[in-house]
């Protein structure tokens, strides 16, 4: 069970307490493109990342998706969103700090998500 911190003592969280804060989280990070954009951009910390780069190196996202998902991220204080003193003006989104605590999610989610893809085809091979 996860660990409340409570007037200064700690104690186990009960289940009611755990949900509401799975629940929490999946309203900022659920979805199906948050976390890709999280991972993409956390992979990518060396580089500038304009709004170009990301919907080609994201398959699928829209733009009209991927330009909804960085305000909610950057709303929820997970990425940042740079206007750069370029002609014509770029913008370039980067994770934050506090976005980088989402990395043990990601990385939990791509390890299982590579073992279940090959438990999968292992079944059907």
């Amino acid at each position: 069970m996860a660990k409340i911190i409570e007037n200064g003592t700690e104690r186990e969280a009960t289940c009611t307490e755990e949900l509401f804060a799975m629940r929490d989280s999946l309203d900022v990070l659920g979805g199906k493109w948050k976390l890709m954009i999280l991972r993409y951009l956390t992979n990518r910390t060396d580089q500038q990342i304009h709004f170009k780069k990301l919907e080609r190196g994201i398959e699928g996202i829209s733009a009209k998706m991927l330009s909804k998902e960085l305000k909610e991220l950057e709303m929820n204080l997970l990425i940042t969103r740079t206007i750069q003193d370029t002609k014509p003006i770029t913008v370039t989104y980067a994770v934050t700090e506090y976005g980088k605590s989402v990395l043990p999610v990601t990385e939990t989610l791509v390890n299982w998500g590579l073992l279940h893809r090959e438990k999968i085809k292992a079944l059907m091979g």
